[in-house]
């Protein structure tokens, strides 16, 4: 990293390139949360209303597939960067096949609309694990701007939810799913088009493959590229046909065991094959604590879209006088307080750097998760107010969401920071996209879970958050006491020249 981009401050005191990224990104996930926060009651919804009239427990199921797909295509997201052709390209290449995907989904056909979801996990394989790396070298390791400047992109991403939200959100009770769908297109589109635009702030950084494939090895990585793509498209089609049987609830089971096989044995390929020093595999050791964490977090917050959603629309009361507020904008309240609150937090963590106060990445990240369970206390009484058949008042999801969003502050653009810093420079890339993994892994496990709240037994959706609240607590004390020692393992990359 040169001495130049550490110095650059020509945005807001961050490199001019912190703002292509954040707003390339913001825009990428104004397309995902827009269509997301719909998933789950478009697949719910009776066939004669146009949905596609399956149960809580498939559709929840095929959520969890869908956002775990999503972040486990990262892997080789990464990797395609890292050998290939670089995070520039892959960010563009993948916000090209998002794109193409939202463009199918807004298509009114029952029988494309799986075929839209493939092309948006794809695409975002691509494009998530790179760019994340991206803000990450903009920075020196010793910068004591990095918290702050993910910080800042995080922020970016929840303007982003916020418009998609709104927009999705109002275009599905006005205009119809697909419409919303449609917007969701048009928003990767602009991303595309700032990002072509400013494509120049970023100049030299992740403009190459890391570690180039030698030719021959391109070829055979294209070859196998080329392969998995065929398979895909063939095993779609035998579905599509019903040549091959799909249970969505027992493919989500096996898939999460799957996920999390592959992200072991990965981690541990680096961390045992990589050819790594001491310091290098302590640090390692710190980030596997925090890949942890970020599971259980995601296992929690992903209730979002999947039980919280139908508790905002069917036992919460939505009319405001004569208007009707759409579902997905109680979702909305996430993003709302992440744009307060982000400014609060970046300056929290430059403060606190200056005062050589500085909490180590697991204390912030089990704060975070602690914070987040407690969120579903709040839940907890709310579901005991449905289950007496009331409907409860909108504060109850909207308090819930303020604790997660101070819970996300605390860990998520922490962890990100994390895997930025602690992984070895060489594996950035492919660290990021196993990092990924970790949402994969709490998505799909928030989607069997959610499956379990059944609309007819609202008596038991109290107990059902109080287990989320137990275990996510019992996660984070365990990793306060384990960051006695792993803090010190997480200074050691700053001896790191790169």
């Amino acid at each position: 990293m040169t001495i130049e981009t550490n110095n650059d401050r020509s945005f807001v005191g961050h490199p001019i390139g912190l703002l292509t990224l954040a707003g390339t990104e913001m825009w990428e996930r104004m397309s995902y949360y827009g269509m997301r926060a719909l998933l789950v009651l478009f697949m719910v919804l009776a066939i004669e209303e146009g949905g596609l009239g399956l149960s809580v427990a498939t559709a929840s199921a095929i959520y969890g597939l869908y956002t775990g797909a999503v972040y486990f295509f990262g892997l080789p997201g990464g990797w395609i960067a890292d050998r290939l052709i670089g995070g520039q390209k892959a960010v563009f290449y993948g916000g090209f096949v998002i794109m193409i995907g939202h463009i199918i989904l807004a298509i009114p056909s029952d029988t494309t609309f799986f075929l839209g979801l493939i092309f948006v996990v794809l695409g975002t394989g691509l494009l998530k694990p790179n760019i994340g790396a991206m803000v990450g070298q903009l920075y020196g390791a010793k910068d004591p701007r990095r918290d702050s400047a993910y910080t800042i992109y995080y922020m970016g991403i929840n303007i982003g939810s916020l418009i998609g939200y709104g927009v999705c959100g109002y275009l599905q009770v006005n205009m119809g799913y697909h419409w919303a769908f449609g917007a969701a297109a048009v928003g990767m589109g602009v991303g595309l088009i700032q990002y072509k635009l400013t494509l120049h702030n970023i100049k030299g950084i992740s403009d190459k493959p890391v570690v180039p494939l030698t030719p021959a090895g391109q070829k055979k990585a294209y070859i196998v590229i080329t392969g998995v793509l065929i398979a895909l498209a063939t095993l779609t089609v035998l579905v599509y046909t019903g040549s091959v049987g799909f249970d969505p609830i027992i493919v989500a089971q096996q898939v999460a065991i799957a996920i999390t096989t592959i992200f072991l044995l990965y981690f541990a390929y680096i961390f045992f094959g990589g050819n790594l020093n001491g310091d290098e595999q302590r640090r390692m050791g710190a980030l596997f604590l925090i890949c942890l964490a970020s599971t259980c977090f995601w296992a929690g917050f992903e209730q979002a879209g999947s039980s919280l959603n139908l508790f905002g629309q069917d036992y919460t009361q939505r009319m405001m006088g004569t208007f009707e507020i759409p579902p997905a904008w109680f979702q909305s309240a996430n993003s709302i307080f992440i744009i307060i609150l982000s400014p609060f937090f970046a300056y929290m963590w430059m403060a606190l750097g200056k005062r050589m106060i500085e909490p180590s990445y697991s204390v912030k990240c089990a704060v975070g998760l602690i914070i987040m369970a407690s969120g579903f206390i709040v839940m907890f009484f709310a579901a005991q107010l449905a289950a007496s058949g009331l409907k409860v008042a909108p504060y109850w999801l909207v308090a819930t969401y303020f604790l997660h969003t101070v819970g996300e502050l605390f860990l998520s653009p922490v962890a990100l920071s994390a895997v930025s810093k602690l992984s070895p420079r060489r594996f950035s890339g492919q660290m990021m996209g196993v990092f990924v993994l970790t949402y994969s892994m709490g998505s799909i496990i928030a989607g069997i879970f959610a499956g379990k709240f059944d609309p007819e037994q609202v008596d038991q959706m109290p107990d059902l958050y109080l287990q989320i609240t137990y275990f996510s607590v019992a996660i984070g004390i365990v990793l306060l006491l384990l960051s006695m020692k792993t803090s010190k393992w997480e200074k050691l990359a700053e001896k790191d020249p790169g």
